[in-house]
């Protein structure tokens, strides 16, 4: 039985900001299905109800003091049940770093928080008197473990045959701050030098230093995985990359289809299955009906889940908005980000309430509901680790029109290029270049193709029939961890 500890700063259903709590709260339940042992850790933030979640304060090791900057402060473990698994769920709670308003910040001490996060795993493991045969670390805010272990905690036995994964969820986030931070978490010198495995342009990177030290590297799909090796998609780790090569795999997301399926999805009107659709536009006029909007069966209603920034790619949607408001489509936009975007849908809004509808501000029923009531789903992202949208789309028989990146380019295909192929194994729409003319030219297409029911019903046959279920990305996890034992 294989023994992991998975660390991850956010994890569902206790805090959530991103794609890491999805893969935080479902992974470690589907290892354990399938015959491993494992133990999450996760910070215990002060949103995170304690009475609900049925969390109990671990008396047999009380109190534990954790250097950190120069003082010492006390942290407790909080323990309950992952729902719907024997997966133990570890707390690390220390209210000076995170009892506040928000799970990341732009606090001085944001370095701190994270360095006592890291000490705190590696002390509670050493509490428990467990050993690990993996530590499979997740983004920048764990990226100080594998370091310490080689270094810090290397006299402790318990370690010895302890391996590390570091996953990459968006190699944007890097953990950078000033060079004081050596000497906060107590790390030497010597690894801090011009391009060496914790310096990044005279900073301290927890990225980089995951990165460095880990001894297998992942991350979230297997284009994304080689896309980072270049300037236009590394942020600038694409040169320590490149040197860890030959450690570096792709393994794509699934997704829960106990929560998003439309058969038993409970946060949606009408439930249906490939062989009841009609039940899909039901959905459909609910949803406009919401937003005040007129229901038109033949106008194909296009829906945007999603940070509402860049990367996402709102610019490129921006420089063609008049464009694509001339066509025959309706659209709902839902999610947050940038002032600029958030402004210019809300004058959407305003100026064509017809055509345009928005809730600026996240809601999980309402994602549900646009994946449910939406004939199309748009992700024209910059670049995308895995996205998992684009996947419940497929199964709830809403078309995605996608950029051909990351993990958009590994699970949707297009159906021009399927028909090309002479194949016809196409499940939606998607373009290469990042303009918005590109994007505009692909929208065209869908809503063209929409208007051929015989063609649009086969495209939504292939998205439902196809399976990103967690468990073969699982397998394909212990398939790697037991390689990394082996080394």
């Amino acid at each position: 039985m294989i023994k992991i500890a998975f660390v991850a700063s956010e994890a569902i259903p206790y805090a959530k900001t991103g794609g890491l709590a999805d893969v935080a709260g479902t992974l470690p339940k589907v290892l354990e299905k399938l015959g491993c042992e494992v133990k999450l850790f996760i910070p215990k933030y002060f949103t995170i109800d304690e009475s609900k979640f049925n969390l109990k304060y671990n008396w047999n090791i009380g109190e534990i003091p954790i250097m950190v900057a120069g003082h010492i402060r006390s942290v407790h473990v909080l323990q309950s049940k992952l729902p719907g698994s024997n997966v133990e769920v570890n707390f690390i709670d220390c209210p000076h770093y995170f009892h506040r308003a928000h799970f990341y910040t732009n606090d001085i001490d944001e370095d701190e928080r994270f360095i006592l996060f890291s000490k705190a795993v590696i002390v509670a493991l050493q509490h428990f008197n467990w050993r690990p045969d993996i530590i499979h670390c997740n983004d920048w805010q764990t990226g100080l473990i594998p370091l310490l272990l080689k270094d810090n905690y290397s006299w402790d036995n318990l370690f010895k045959n302890t391996s590390t994964i570091f996953t990459i969820h968006n190699i944007g986030y890097q953990g950078k701050f000033s060079k004081e931070t050596l000497t906060k978490a107590q790390i030497n010198e010597r690894y801090f030098y011009p391009m060496g495995p914790v310096e990044f342009y005279n900073d301290v990177s927890f990225m980089k230093a995951g990165i460095s030290f880990a001894d297998i590297i992942t991350t979230v799909s297997r284009t994304y995985a080689r896309e980072i090796l270049t300037p236009d998609y590394g942020a600038g780790m694409e040169n320590i990359l490149l040197q860890r090569k030959e450690d570096l795999y792709g393994i794509i997301n699934g997704v829960d289809y106990t929560m998003w399926n439309p058969e038993t999805d409970k946060q949606i009107p009408f439930n249906y299955t490939l062989n009841s659709l009609s039940e899909k536009a039901k959905n459909k006029e609910y949803l406009l009906k919401q937003f005040g909007m007129p229901f038109k069966k033949e106008t194909p209603l296009i829906g945007i889940v999603s940070r509402i920034v860049e990367q996402k790619g709102f610019d490129i949607f921006a420089e063609v908005i008049n464009s694509l408001l001339n066509l025959n489509a309706q659209w709902i936009v839902l999610g947050s980000g940038e002032d600029k975007f958030e402004d210019l849908i809300r004058w959407l809004v305003n100026h064509y309430p017809e055509k345009v509808g928005a809730h600026i501000m996240f809601s999980d029923i309402l994602s549900h509901l646009i994946e449910a009531g939406s004939d199309m789903f748009l992700m024209p992202s910059r670049y995308e680790p895995c996205g998992l949208n684009q996947i419940y789309s497929l199964k709830y028989g809403t078309v995605p029109i996608v950029r051909n990146t990351g993990g958009l380019a590994d699970t949707v295909r297009d159906w021009h290029y399927s028909e090309l192929s002479y194949d016809n194994r196409g499940t939606g729409f998607s373009f290469d270049s990042f303009t918005g003319n590109a994007l505009l030219d692909t929208v065209k297409r869908a809503i063209k193709t929409f208007g051929d029911k015989t063609t649009w019903r086969r495209i939504q046959t292939n998205g439902m029939n196809k399976n990103f279920s967690w468990e073969p990305s699982a397998q394909e996890y212990i398939k790697l961890y037991k390689y990394v034992i082996g080394k």
